[in-house]
């Protein structure tokens, strides 16, 4: 988000088609600004203050279905465009399906983790300056899963990672490389809250801990509403529906949210979401939601 001029602020989006896919940029009215055709990206994250050769910069990673590899670019916040920064060719897990980041409190360091489309496991890189101007990464965690598990986010003020498995449900982990493999149950497909797939997941911040944890139940086209702390009781599920000549949102593959003011109608935050059959239209698209509408 752009804090001095909120209404400048960026959304950025994933292509997975295997003909065709890579990352775009588009500004708050929902016009794409840029297109990279750099393969099968997965899903996107950024975390802005990346320390590249002394300079901070906006990190955006994803994961890509193509060569199985960490995609990494450099925002340009005025310029409103992408430019890649992976050091080489980084490699991960083969098939790899989903993707996020994590900054960590403790230590200031950066972190991305990488799900798998079957068994195996969640891995998180340390994502690292190479002091070139570029970004190299080190494995130094693997998380065992027994299923797909595509989505991921990172709450990086309380220090958690929540991993959708798309069956299954959603798990809570300690997002710290050192941390282990313990993890918890937030939710489970078939408790009457989540119907598969389990997709896009984001977190709302508010202030002192609170806030939100968004889900996306696909098989229900639901998205359901944890609280942030403790051990995430459920609050709500909603759907998004028509507007005007705005279709309704059926089978969302993901999600994101701010809390920030991005400029009007979007003053008390954004929810974005994957809406798979946009009406009148040959393909998905995204819709732009006021936040305060879906939390009043």
């Amino acid at each position: 988000m752009d804090r001095a001029s909120p209404a400048n602020s960026l959304v950025l989006a994933d292509n997975k088609s295997s003909s065709g896919g890579g990352i775009g940029v588009f500004d708050m009215t929902g016009k794409l600004l840029e297109f990279r055709p750099d393969g099968m990206i997965g899903n996107v994250d950024l975390r802005s203050g990346f320390p590249s050769s002394g300079t901070p910069i906006v990190l955006v990673g994803g994961n890509n279905r193509s060569n199985n590899t960490l995609s990494l670019w450099s925002l340009d916040t005025e310029a409103r465009t992408l430019s890649p920064v992976a050091a080489r060719s980084i490699g991960t897990q083969a098939p790899n399906y989903g993707f996020c980041m994590y900054r960590s409190r403790a230590s200031g360091k950066f972190y991305a983790f990488v799900t798998p489309n079957g068994p195996g496991s969640v891995q998180q890189f340390e994502l690292l300056d190479d002091g070139a101007g570029k970004v190299d990464a080190s494995l130094v965690r693997t998380l065992p899963v027994s299923s797909i598990t595509e989505s991921c986010v990172a709450d990086d003020e309380l220090g958690h990672l929540y991993v959708a498995q798309e069956g299954l449900g959603v798990w809570k982990y300690e997002a710290e490389p050192d941390a282990g493999t313990d993890r918890s149950s937030v939710d489970k497909v078939g408790a009457g809250r989540l119907e598969a797939d389990v997709e896009g997941m984001s977190i709302a911040y508010g202030e002192d801990g609170a806030g939100y944890l968004f889900v996306s139940s696909q098989g229900s086209s639901t998205i359901a509403i944890y609280d942030r702390a403790g051990n995430n009781p459920f609050l709500k599920s909603f759907k998004v529906t028509e507007n005007g000549s705005v279709d309704a949102v059926t089978g969302t593959d993901g999600l994101d949210v701010t809390t920030a003011n991005v400029g009007p109608p979007f003053e008390r935050g954004l929810l974005v979401v994957h809406d798979e059959s946009n009406s009148g239209g040959d393909t998905s698209n995204l819709k732009y939601v006021p936040l305060d509408s879906v939390l009043k």
